[in-house]
Parts: C-alpha cells; sequence; structure tokens
C-alpha cells in the first residue's frame, strides 16, 4: 500500500508568504503571478524532528519538497538491513519529485539529519505550471541533470575505491554541502559513525579505524561527533586515488 507523503508530516508550522518565498526565492522566482497565487494556498509546511522519516521506500511520490531549515539524508535499504546514504541535502534544495516524474512509487527513503522543516508542494500544480511555463520545466531539467551527475560520479566512487579514498571522498563531500562552522571550522554537520559509514558504504568499524587513522596522520582533528578538515589537500589526494 503507497502512503501520502502528509501521512508521515508531523508539527504543522505556519510562515508568512515572505519568509517562503525567500528561502525558495530560485524555484518561486520563476513562477508568474497567478501561478504564485494558484499554488501558495495548497502549500503545506511541517517541521520533523532528529533522525524522523519524511518518506520510506514504496510511498507514494504526490509532492515536491523544498528544505527550509535542516538537513536531509537520501538513503536506500540494504542487505541485512543495512542501509546506504545516497546524496545529503541542505537548505534551499528540492527533493522527492523525480519518482512522480517517472510515475513510480520512491525507490530511496529519506529522513532528517537534525530538526528540519520542509515545506510541501502538490505535484498537480507543478505539472499545471510546467505545460506552460518553460522556464519551470529547465528548472527542474537542471536540478536532475546535477542529481544525476552526482549520483553517477559516486556510483563509481563507492564501488571501486579502498576505504580510504571513500572516506575522504565523503568528508569532502560534507564539506561541499554543508560547509564548516566559523567558530571552530569542524564540518557543519554531526554525523554518528553509523551514519558515515552509511555514506562511504563500508562497516561502521571501518569508518572509525579509517577516521582514527586519518587523525594520527594529522589530516583531520575529531572530538566526540566533530570533524576538523586539517589538511584538505592530502584528504583530496587520498580521495583523487583512493
Amino acid at each position: 500500500m503507497f502512503y501520502s507523503i502528509l501521512n508521515f508530516m508531523t508539527e504543522k508550522i505556519e510562515l508568512s508568504k515572505t519568509d517562503f518565498t525567500h528561502k525558495i526565492k530560485d524555484f518561486w522566482s520563476l513562477l508568474s503571478k497567478e501561478e504564485q497565487a494558484t499554488i501558495l494556498p495548497h502549500i503545506v509546511c511541517q517541521s520533523y524532528k532528529k533522525n524522523e522519516a519524511i518518506y520510506h521506500e514504496g510511498d507514494s511520490p504526490d509532492h515536491l519538497l523544498c528544505i527550509l531549515s535542516g538537513k536531509i539524508k537520501i538513503f536506500r535499504d540494504g542487505v541485512g538491513g543495512r542501509s546506504q546514504i545516497l546524496r545529503v541535502l541542505r537548505p534551499g534544495q528540492y527533493f522527492g519529485y523525480r519518482a512522480s516524474m517517472a510515475k513510480e512509487p520512491y525507490v530511496t527513503g529519506a529522513a532528517a539529519f537534525e530538526p528540519s522543516e520542509i515545506c510541501a508542494i502538490p505535484m498537480t500544480d507543478i505539472y499545471n505550471a510546467m505545460r506552460t511555463n518553460h522556464a519551470l520545466s529547465f528548472f527542474f531539467i537542471k536540478e536532475l541533470a546535477t542529481d544525476l551527475g552526482i549520483s553517477d560520479q559516486r556510483a563509481v566512487s563507492l564501488t571501486q575505491k579502498h576505504v580510504r579514498g571513500r572516506l575522504a571522498e565523503s568528508l569532502l563531500y560534507l564539506k561541499d554541502v554543508y560547509g564548516i562552522t566559523p567558530k571552530d571550522k569542524s564540518l557543519s554537520i554531526h554525523l554518528t559513525r553509523e551514519d558515515l559509514a552509511a555514506l562511504s558504504n563500508m562497516t561502521t568499524s571501518n569508518a572509525i579505524r579509517t577516521l582514527s587513522n586519518f587523525a594520527e596522520e594529522g589530516i583531520i582533528m575529531t572530538e566526540g561527533k566533530d570533524i576538523v578538515i586539517l589538511n584538505e589537500e592530502k584528504l583530496a589526494r587520498i580521495s583523487r586515488f583512493g
């Protein structure tokens, strides 16, 4: 049985039009005034707790999902209950629409890394706008093409690189997506070792051991879940030649 994305949403939040449109202005600015007026009443914004599921594999894809705040992981369950994190997302990014465009149920799951706010726009409204709004159509073509490029690159890396190369690439990927904190220069995301392993296609024990090796070599510094990249050039070299 397929479920609507709204069945999994928890606490509803209220945002003014200004708050909402500012956070997704790259998408919203492509709509005409008439399209904005049609879509706005149908938008539902929700908050999610840390680790809370947003949708599951097999659910019906009914909405375009927009991240207003927080951090999201897209993953797929593998053999023996082990998950593989395929992508991570930051505020201002969109997800959940590919399956609808392919006319199939979700082949991945999505969950919040941390407390997050997400707005859902019915795909029927998106399709109605795309029929005459060519700029909006090209926007989604570009989004899909970008996601495909990331997936292609990571597919090769996660299957052909050794554990050091995979973990190095994951750390650089997290830096590219989330950046670093101004205060202590650590990655601006706190991952469990299990999530870091799932992102790097390795066991948790291998992830812990490889992180320790990187720290001993002076490439990174760890304190709890905080990871500081000390030698990005060396980390990039390990990732490249993995």
